[in-house]
Formats: C-alpha cells, sequence, structure tokens
C-alpha cells in the first residue's frame, strides 16, 4: 500500500488590472498514488465515507461522473504522449462528505520518477470542469524553471474574461510544493499560488487542519463568494456565464 501526504500551505491570489484585489489563505491538500491501494490514517478513506475522503468519482472527467486514473491515461493516449508509470493526484479531500476543488493536479511520472505531464482540473462554481494539459514541447521531466503555456479557454470568475493564457509553473519535492499559475490577458489578469510543505498524512495532521480550517469545501465556497462581493463592490464588471467548451481537455 502507498502512503497519503499533506500539504499544509496556502493559496494566494492577486488581481491585476483597473481593480486590483488580493488575498491569502491557509488551505489543506492530499497528495497519493491514484491507481495504488492507499494506506492513510484512521479517520481518511478513499472511496468510501470517513471525516476526509477521496472519490474517484469526484476527479477525471464530468464532475461526479470521474473515472479517476483511468481518464487519466485515456487523455495522454488520445494526445499521443507516453504512458506514466505512475499517476499522482493532488487535491482538497471531501469533508463530511462534502467537497468543492476549484484546482485539482494529476501528476504524471515516469519509470524514474521525473514529472513529465500535468493535467489541472479546473472546476467553477457553476458546476462545470475543464482540464489543462501542461508539458514541455520536448516532453522533458517538468523542472521549476519551466514556464508551461496554455490558452484560457474556460469560464471560471464572472470577473475575468475567458481570453489570454495561462503560464503555469511546477515545483514538486519530497518535503514541499510550490504551484504557480500566471493568468495574462492585455493589461488584466491573475496570479494565483499554491505552497506548502509535504509531509506524511497522519491522524494529528488531519485533525490539526480541521481546527485551523474547519467545514473544509464549505469554507472554500463561502471565501470564493466573499471576494466577489468585494470586487462587485470595487466596481470589477461582472460576466454572464458563456456555454463551457465542448471538449473535456485543452492545451
Amino acid at each position: 500500500m502507498n502512503g497519503v501526504d499533506q500539504l499544509v500551505g496556502h493559496t494566494w491570489h492577486g488581481r491585476r488590472g483597473a481593480v486590483q484585489n488580493a488575498f491569502r489563505y491557509g488551505v489543506d491538500y492530499v497528495l497519493f498514488d491514484a491507481e495504488a491501494p492507499v494506506k492513510g490514517p484512521r479517520l481518511f478513506a478513499r472511496n468510501r465515507g470517513n471525516l476526509a475522503s477521496v472519490q474517484d468519482s469526484d476527479h477525471g472527467g464530468a464532475p461526479k461522473q470521474g473515472r479517476g486514473a483511468s481518464w487519466v491515461r485515456e487523455v495522454l493516449s488520445a494526445h499521443d504522449l507516453p504512458r506514466p508509470a505512475r499517476i499522482e493526484l493532488l487535491t482538497q479531500p471531501r469533508i463530511f462528505g462534502h467537497v468543492f476543488n476549484p484546482v485539482s493536479f494529476w501528476l504524471c511520472r515516469d519509470e524514474a520518477g521525473a514529472l513529465r505531464v500535468v493535467i489541472a482540473e479546473v472546476s467553477n462554481t457553476f458546476g462545470d470542469r475543464h482540464s489543462y494539459l501542461c508539458h514541455r514541447d520536448d516532453l522533458g521531466p517538468i523542472s521549476a524553471e519551466d514556464r508551461l503555456l496554455a490558452g484560457k479557454i474556460f469560464h471560471v470568475s464572472p470577473f475575468q474574461g475567458i481570453e489570454g493564457q495561462y503560464e503555469f509553473r511546477f515545483d514538486i519535492r519530497a518535503d514541499r510544493i510550490g504551484i504557480w499559475i500566471d493568468f495574462s490577458a492585455g493589461n488584466g489578469g491573475v496570479i494565483a499560488t499554491l505552497c506548502g510543505k509535504r509531509r506524511p498524512l497522519t491522524t494529528s495532521g488531519l485533525l490539526g487542519a480541521m481546527l485551523r480550517r474547519p467545514f473544509g469545501a464549505r469554507r472554500v465556497l463561502a471565501l470564493i463568494y466573499w471576494q466577489a462581493l468585494r470586487l462587485k463592490l470595487k466596481g470589477a464588471t461582472y460576466r454572464d456565464r458563456p456555454e463551457p467548451p465542448t471538449q473535456e481537455v485543452s492545451r
């Protein structure tokens, strides 16, 4: 069995343009092998209920219709990308059965353990999902210095358009994780980060996360709506939700 790691960190968002806004919040993610039996602490479960859990149906495909790592393998094959030796999922777990993940990450590694492909699985508050396929042009190992580009085609915030592009940067280490997403569109855009320490998930670590940040995804949603209200009060332009893209994955 494989263990589960915990990312104890924070996310920071900074908005550029005429209406500026920034915030920083603590977050707790888990990271594990998505294709192997998982051995975690007693209060964590995979594909069954518990205080904290991760369900395959939440990831890899449409929300609540996910197929887990098998979907990842289908995506890589459809895009003529190398077959990974290991697929890991970095995500926020369900807490008391409820989950909302603005973004989760599928990490695809080769036989030597090098990171070759990342799928950024993005969900919005309207119930839509789209994933961005990130890799180097030469399919070499992804390092912290690499800037991986993807055109934005998915509606996330009603205060941002869907034109422009993302620049992803990944620094995945044994003891810490850093992910930076820079969305640029003309003179506007947003920089979002996910950074923190990586360590084995334990019962005390899980309970500590519950004490620091109770209510899990409900807290995430509440903070999203709070920041939306702040932007509205600052005069940011609201955009109606367009139809989501027909394809599940783009790059």
